[in-house]
């Protein structure tokens, strides 16, 4: 079984990084590699109420790697984290399988640690379903849900449960491109696609689209007014005459 596991993690960095050029070269050179099986064993340890232990091996990980992952965290089969440095996955992370992070991609938690006693077991990060993938320098924040097969691009800040099959980019994150079926099973680098639109024009269109609209409102308003006035410059017109 164990040994399974690995050679499918091994086939799934292959699949992902077009750079990989052989199973070897991802056993000996790819801290996203190193980190996900120093994160099982910590897992393992973590399970079994050996917790400092597996916090102190979790911590050289991240030192070695670059890549910080709780132990306490939940994650699935065929997971890749692809360049890797700069990875957070905070404690009460759900992770499903085939999910791919990039490099500086963040899953935090929002709830402040007022009461220690309070904060044991409550669920504080995200949740991020099957086949989802996460560009770099994405942060996803609070107890939300990724939904299975969404992208979010790079540098994005997520808030909010982002639905199934979606891309969204953008801070905070909006969905800029709905489920398409026939790309839903599409491997997209970076969670961003290359044809997708531009966020930033996107968001120059919509204020383009709100200033015309209050110019319309204000030459409308203007006009309400100045009818009063016409009214009674006339009625003063007719008295004087």
């Amino acid at each position: 079984m164990m040994f399974e596991r690995f050679r499918e993690n091994i086939a799934s960095f292959k699949a992902r990084d077009p750079a990989a050029r052989g199973a070897l070269e991802i056993v000996l050179c790819y801290p996203g590699f190193h980190a996900l099986l120093v994160y099982r064993l910590t897992h393992w340890l973590w399970d079994h109420e050996i917790h400092l232990l597996a916090r102190f091996i979790s911590h050289v990980a991240k030192i070695l790697t670059g890549i910080e992952i709780h132990p306490a965290a939940e994650i699935g089969r065929r997971f890749v984290i692809d360049h890797g440095t700069g990875v957070v996955i905070g404690e009460t992370s759900i992770i499903g399988d085939d999910v791919t992070l990039y490099h500086a991609v963040t899953l935090g938690g929002t709830a402040p640690a007022v009461d220690s006693d309070k904060q044991v077991g409550q669920k504080r990060h995200p949740t991020v379903m099957d086949g989802a993938i996460i560009g770099s320098g994405a942060a996803v924040l609070g107890p939300i849900t990724i939904g299975k097969g969404a992208r979010i691009g790079a540098n994005s800040v997520v808030t909010k449960d982002i639905p199934a099959g979606v891309t969204a980019v953008g801070i905070p994150a909006q969905v800029i491109m709905p489920r398409d079926k026939k790309k839903a099973k599409e491997f997209q680098p970076y969670g961003t696609p290359a044809d997708g639109p531009d966020p930033l024009q996107q968001t120059i269109d919509s204020l383009r689209g709100q200033v015309s609209t209050l110019i319309e409102r204000v030459e409308e308003l203007e006009t309400q007014m100045e009818q009063p006035r016409q009214n009674s410059s006339s009625k003063r017109g007719g008295k004087t005459g």
